[in-house]
């Protein structure tokens, strides 16, 4: 029997809310989870701590008081100048058109030790990192203010080093999940293991509560990675057409379409899985790995995109299944995934005991 961490093991609904940062994740979006019985997550890659605070404040004040925030890891070190200058020549062309300016490329932390601080004065039930290992002493500070500390990881490598660094718990993203991948540091070397076979590969190393992630939008989907050995499916791309989610009209739409999805570096400088667009398709190839100085440089274009609900100028992180999720309340998804999970597991034993 696999073990769970105490915020796992009171869910009524094995489902966890993927931190989506950016502008889906919303304090509306983690409370109707939570009100549907999984956990509802903040994302609090991008933001300030300050307007972090607030969210957190907010989804308080919606009844919700058991929920998680997702923190990007800092590390890595600066991209080539000269790389990124070379890249920001070639979207030159539509940033011109967009009427709006290139952003200002810089390499910083996204405020990690004020929003790790902020954590540990205002703790939250769950802590979660992705991007790679926090600092020992961080989560060591989380756990002293009573948070447990999950770590997202995309091999048995990530897996053992998570471990012995203290980690509650896995989320284990496969390479078919939506947005960010989840390598630690470098994504040139990223290992290809779909959803099933990390989380194989994964149980048979450490013996730690696993979160299934990558391409969950059914019930069917989330049963085959409880039967798999996770305790719960994080789940992201399913929700992104909820009402609750502030996902721009123009990803909402590519959503709802066969469109098909690509890992590409042309938005952020870090690999991600979103649907193709023009963009991807002119200059994602020579995009270089410059994590955060690209999503800088691209915010600009990006945001106008989303304002005039242009998608060839904007970034629509979405998982292999995204066709499938579906324009609901985001309460109804969760009770729906979680319903059918059941409905697919009890078929399964009763198929095996008649076989």
């Amino acid at each position: 029997m696999t073990s769970t961490t105490s915020v796992l093991s009171n869910l009524q609904a094995p489902i966890v809310l993927a931190p989506m940062a950016g502008g889906p994740s919303t304090p509306a979006l983690a409370a109707a989870v939570g009100r549907g019985g999984g956990l509802g997550f903040l994302a609090a890659g991008y933001l300030s701590p300050e307007r972090l605070g607030q969210d957190i404040a907010t989804l308080r004040s919606l009844d919700q008081q058991i929920f998680g925030v997702n923190v990007f890891v800092a590390g890595g070190h600066a991209a080539d100048p000269a790389d990124v200058e070379a890249y920001a020549q070639r979207l030159g062309g539509i940033a011109e058109r967009a009427g709006v300016r290139l952003g200002e490329p810089r390499f910083d932390d996204d405020a990690f030790a004020e929003k790790i601080e902020l954590l540990c004065v205002d703790p939250v039930a769950v802590v979660s990192f992705t991007f790679g290992a926090p600092p020992r002493a961080s989560v060591e500070a989380l756990h002293a203010a009573g948070s447990e500390v999950w770590l997202t990881v995309t091999s048995p490598a990530e897996a053992i080093m998570a471990a012995e660094l203290g980690a509650d718990a896995l989320i284990v993203q496969g390479l078919e999940a939506g947005g960010h991948r989840g390598v630690f540091i470098d994504d040139d070397a990223q290992p290809e293991l779909s959803l099933l076979a990390a989380l194989q590969l994964v149980r048979a190393m450490v013996d730690l509560p696993l979160v299934a992630a990558g391409a969950i939008a059914t019930g069917a989907a989330l049963g085959a990675t409880l039967v798999a050995g996770a305790s719960a499916g994080q789940v992201g791309t399913a929700y992104l057409r909820s009402f609750e989610a502030g996902t721009a009209e123009a990803h909402s739409d590519a959503i709802a379409s066969e469109r098909t999805t690509v890992l590409t570096r042309a938005f952020s400088g870090r690999l991600a899985r979103g649907i193709a667009n023009r963009w991807h398709e002119q200059h994602g190839a020579y995009a270089p790995r410059a994590y955060p100085e690209v999503n800088h440089l691209t915010a600009p274009i990006r945001a106008h995109g989303r304002k005039v609900g242009d998608s060839d100028l904007i970034n629509m992180w979405a998982g292999q299944a995204h066709q499938l999720a579906e324009e609901r309340s985001a309460e109804e998804i969760t009770v729906k995934l979680a319903s059918e999970a059941r409905a697919a597991v009890s078929a399964l034993a009763a198929r095996l005991r008649a076989s």
